[in-house]
């Protein structure tokens, strides 16, 4: 233990482990195996040697030729080959010198590490070792505190604890302990581990811890004892995470307040007494039916509760506590590093831990885990509860008063120099392992090669990396009706980067059902499409879910059956919610096949929401056509203080079906009801005028339902064309998948190369301008050559004589309009106004900066020009035309 906290065997009680009979008893069996094995083997010749020397083997005698045969045959040994994983075997040279040897101060710490140990062993004789400095991956040991190291990497998911968890636990595949009662021997590093994709319980929980602690949680890794369906990482007894329903918060309704003047409302006079026996039934009902739920699951736990480990208690496992404090965690809590979810710190899951540690420090355990680690408190400033190994004063100090730091100031200074001493000598090394860094395409990848599957009770959940498979499936979760999983009950499949937006689909194999879920942004703004396996095509049984803010109609839902066809719609204009269609069958033709007539439609039914701007006795509540009847049936909505509605019927006449055809009235073909008998009659022009609309209104109504017909048949036609392609969808910035984005950028990187090339053939020849002066000769002169070269020097000198002319002129230009300004803000000044003398300062503000600016150009360009004078000069001695001149 620390030096300046020992305490005796009889001072401290070490924490006992829970052991159950089971456990000793296969101990106990195992040992006296091993002994009745090592004493079989040292007697168990079954013979021995004469004084000829002949061999002697149950009793019979061997002759001597038979002996030398088992001479011979003995000096034939054969050792079995021992097959190693090519993945355990590391070859030194490919990593850094950090992971083959120490540096002092890691040294040191181990020193300290080992003097801990020793203490730790002389005074807890019966518990377990402590898991302080495996070897890494060249075989050096290495403390595990500085195995761990934070890290943020940039990903948006790693961030929040439950996303680092989850992408841990798919990242990686599991390795057992072997054994599964003793500690590992060897801790990978976490960037080696997530090379390998696999890895152990403390590798699971290294990983999670370093990329917790590098998003700003106080996490931890423990080391201790679990059950056994949580060493080996089996879910089959538990439920499926996709299938646990979110508990709903509940909105407390809020009273409304009564004011002063409300009319108080009517007496309550239903029987108290009734309403009590009321309550008493419903509740015993209640209660019955909850004990018979709670009976069933009991029944049900003892039936699935596991058989009896005879490790229980023993097996070693690591996980991960997170405290709360940092990242406003309300309440600590454990993460199972396999699975990625989340505990109490209660769970029965968890049987006792023995130490736990972060990038800091290392802390044991001392309190007692007989009970699990239920009644285990955290507070590892605790030295009665945790014992630690590096003093160290994470926690903010509370500040003294001024008049009480005078009576401490000696006392400070000398512990000051005691807390700078100890920490010169036990300060932590920073971590020894490589940079951990993931790709973002092994990152996308999620799993080893992109795919995993995982059982729980009466499921299956498999997980697939996105753009892994052709169709977009990003995740399937298989439930089935027994625990063997043979009896499949449904299927859900997760979709995503699908051009047709389907984000979902469920297939009920017990009812036949088969739902479909998709994202806003489809073509027809389908939402949901429910039909049966067995009737995927048009005219069967289905109902299709639409995003009804994006379509112009406000069409919500459509439910198809073979003879019906019903819409409901919200939000329009004319206030209709209703429409149900009623079909006739076909009829029958003989002949040569043809083109399938649409089915006849026998009755429609229109329903609208009242419109309060009309008067409820004038405004249309439903409208039934009768087709096949040939009437129309008009319902008005019903006025407050009445109990029934108008009503209005129409016969229609027999030539309306004709183009062009008068419309003949005929009284004997309209009638109606009126519930207020003093209201006045129609006139006969008036509803004359209503038959002809409500005819207008009746064909109206049957072509918007061919219109959805068709909607229906070619939102089918999409659906097959859609799952035969399974297009995905690809981002621009993805540069790997895109193929349109690979060819724009080769024909940009073509272009800019074809563009460089030709401005490389078209670059300037300063010699030109003079040869073509000269006439272009083939053979240049020497008297020719130095004249060239004269005009073409001082053609440069006159252009940087002309360009400090130029910027010198300007110069002088900016100086005198500056100073006329200013003579004239001389003049004006006594009668120059606020905002006259903010624009004249802001003015000269402007001018100093442009006079400064050329004054700066002109200055550097005196400074380049006899550089570019002689450069020129160079160029032209060193020209392959010239340059046997000079």
């Amino acid at each position: 233990m620390a030096e300046d906290t020992e305490q005796t065997p009889e001072e401290q009680k070490p924490p006992s482990i829970p052991e159950t009979g089971d456990a000793q008893d296969e101990t106990k069996s195992v040992e006296s195996a091993r002994n009745e094995e090592s004493q079989h083997g040292e007697g168990s010749e079954g013979g021995g040697t004469d004084e000829f020397g002949a061999i002697q083997e149950n009793g019979d005698e061997l002759s001597e030729d038979a002996a030398a045969l088992k001479e011979e045959l003995d000096k034939i040994k054969v050792e079995p080959p021992q097959i190693q994983d090519p993945s355990e075997i590391f070859d030194p040279a490919e990593f850094p010198e950090s992971y083959k040897e120490n540096l002092p101060k890691e040294n040191l710490v181990l020193a300290f590490a080992e003097n801990f140990r020793r203490q730790y062993v002389h005074l807890y004789r019966d518990r377990k070792p402590l898991f302080l400095n495996p070897v890494n991956e060249c075989g050096v040991e290495k403390f595990v505190c500085t195995t761990i190291r934070p890290t943020l990497l940039p990903y948006k998911i790693l961030y929040d604890w439950d996303g680092a968890a989850d992408f841990v636990s798919d990242y990686l595949n599991f390795t057992p302990l072997d054994p599964a009662h003793e500690l590992p021997k060897r801790l990978l590093s976490a960037s080696t581990v997530l090379k390998r994709q696999k890895g152990n319980c403390f590798e699971y929980s290294t990983v999670l811890c370093s990329f917790l602690i590098g998003a700003g949680y106080d996490a931890y890794v423990i080391s201790g004892y679990a059950n056994k369906e949580t060493c080996l990482m089996d879910e089959t007894r538990e439920i499926c995470p996709l299938l646990k329903k979110k508990e709903e918060k509940k909105v407390e309704e809020k009273k409304k307040e009564q004011k002063k003047y409300t009319v108080k409302p009517p007496k309550d006079l239903q029987s108290r007494f009734e309403q009590k026996m009321a309550q008493r039934t419903t509740k015993a009902a209640e209660d019955e039916a909850e004990r018979l739920k709670r009976e069933e699951e009991e029944r049900q736990a003892v039936l699935e509760k596991p058989p009896p480990d005879p490790l229980h208690g023993l097996r070693v496992h690591s996980w991960v506590i997170v405290l709360s404090g940092k990242r406003e965690v309300p309440e600590s809590f454990f993460i199972e590093p396999l699975t990625g979810n989340a505990h109490p710190i209660t769970s029965d899951n968890y049987l006792g831990i023995e130490s736990l540690w972060n990038n800091q420090n290392y802390w044991v355990n001392m309190q007692d885990c007989s009970e699990g680690v239920k009644k285990m408190n955290y507070d590892l400033d605790d030295c009665t509860l945790w014992e630690f190994m590096f003093p160290s004063d994470d926690k903010p100090k509370l500040l003294l008063p001024e008049d009480e730091l005078d009576d401490f100031e000696d006392d400070e200074e000398d512990d000051e120099k005691e807390d700078e001493r100890t920490k010169k000598i036990i300060d932590i090394p920073p971590s020894w392992i490589e940079p951990i860094d993931i790709k973002p395409r092994d990152f996308q990848m999620r799993c080893p090669q992109g795919k995993k599957a995982k059982l729980y009770k009466h499921a299956k959940l498999e997980k697939f990396a996105h753009y892994l498979m052709k169709d977009g499936l990003v995740c399937r979760l298989s439930m089935y009706e027994d625990k063997e999983l043979t009896d499949l009950k449904q299927i859900k499949e997760y979709y995503s980067n699908r051009v047709d937006k389907l984000k979902e689909r469920v297939h009920n194999h017990r009812t036949g059902w088969i739902v479909e879920f998709y994202k806003p942004g489809r073509h027809r703004c389908l939402k949901e499409h429910h039909y049966k396996a067995s009737g995927p095509g048009p005219e069967s049984e289905r109902r299709m879910v639409f995003y009804d803010e994006a379509r112009v109609d406000g069409l919500q839902m459509r439910e198809e059956m073979p003879t019906e066809m019903t819409e409901h719609f919200v939000n329009r204009d004319d206030f209709l919610y209703y429409r149900h269609v009623q079909f006739g069958k076909r009829p029958k033709k003989f002949g040569p096949a043809e083109v399938q007539s649409p089915r006849p439609i026998i009755k429609m039914v229109e329903k609208y929401h009242h419109n309060e701007k009309k008067p409820a006795n004038e405004d249309i509540a439903e409208i039934v056509f009768s087709v096949a009847e040939e009437r129309i049936h008009v319902i008005y909505h019903t006025e407050d203080d009445k109990i029934s509605s108008c009503t209005r019927e129409f016969l229609k006449p027999g030539n309306t079906e004709e183009k062009g055809a008068t419309i003949v009235w005929d009284p004997e073909n309209h009638t109606t009801f009126q519930v207020d008998m003093h209201s006045k009659d129609k006139k006969k022009v008036e509803i004359y005028e209503m038959m002809c609309k409500l005819i207008d209104a009746e064909n109206n109504c049957r072509d918007r339902t061919r219109q959805s017909e068709e909607e229906v048949q070619a939102i089918l036609n999409d659906r097959v064309r859609e799952e035969s392609t399974s297009e995905l969808e690809i981002s621009v910035y993805d540069t790997e998948r895109n193929e349109k984005a690979k060819k724009h950028r080769a024909e940009l990187e073509r272009l800019q190369a074809e563009e460089k090339k030709r401005r490389q053939e078209m670059e300037l020849d300063y010699l030109a301008p003079f040869l073509a002066q000269v006439g272009d000769p083939e053979k240049i002169t020497p008297k020719l050559a130095y004249k060239l070269k004269e005009d073409c020097l001082s053609d440069l000198k006159q252009r940087l004589i002309d360009k400090a002319n130029l910027i010198q002129a300007r110069f002088e230009k900016e100086t005198q309009e500056l100073q006329k300004k200013q003579a004239w803000y001389q003049q004006n000044q006594v009668s120059m106004q606020k905002d006259d003398e903010e624009e004249y300062l802001n003015y000269c503000s402007e001018a100093m900066f442009r006079i400064h600016i050329l004054e700066l150009r002109l200055n550097r360009h005196k400074e380049m020009a006899p550089h570019k004078y002689m450069e020129l000069e160079k160029k032209i001695r060193s020209d392959p035309r010239l340059a046997e001149f000079f």
